[in-house]
């Protein structure tokens, strides 16, 4: 499959990042409704804020169709550090090495803005998601039980904190 990676907003963006996580998440953890309206609602509210100085987003497109996407958030990161999100890869494209060409968009955008530290939450049961994370340098920095994805799972927070 002829995959490009995009830089930016497309026109369906925020649909269809929500759709992909929604269906993912769905099958393999049995998340619902909750999740998908925390996806979409926290998406939106990026985008309508997005500023490019601080802020990239990637998506990866096939044949005119968003297979994938990657955030960083810089709006804390002077503080907290930039945070990854919406971190997501398609059936279609998973093992193409999509995820990868992804994540080091991601990275060298936060090099270029000389960001320390990077971190981004996730839970225990994403094992290839973890091995990427770490292959890229984050490590696991806490664990801690949460409701926030519409059920309880173990939440884990990675961080990076050499960029």
């Amino acid at each position: 499959m002829d995959m490009h990676l995009y830089p930016g907003y497309l026109p369906g963006t925020i649909g269809r990042i929500a759709e992909l996580h929604a269906s993912f998440y769905a099958e393999h953890s049995g998340f619902g409704v909750a999740f998908e309206a925390k996806v979409a609602s926290e998406l939106a509210e990026f985008c309508v804020n997005m500023d490019p100085t601080r802020d990239g987003m990637w998506l990866a497109v096939a044949s005119g169709e968003i297979l994938g996407s990657i955030v960083i958030d810089g709006a804390k990161a002077e503080d907290k550090g930039a945070h990854l999100r919406w971190f997501i890869v398609s059936d279609k494209l998973r093992g193409s090495g999509a995820g990868k060409q992804l994540l080091s968009a991601a990275m060298d955008f936060c090099r270029s803005k000389s960001y320390r530290k990077v971190y981004l939450w996730t839970f225990d049961q994403l094992h290839a998601a973890r091995h990427l994370y770490e292959k890229y340098g984050f490590q696991l920095a806490k664990e801690q039980l949460g409701h926030q994805w519409g059920m309880e799972v173990n939440e884990q927070l990675f961080i990076k904190s050499e960029v």
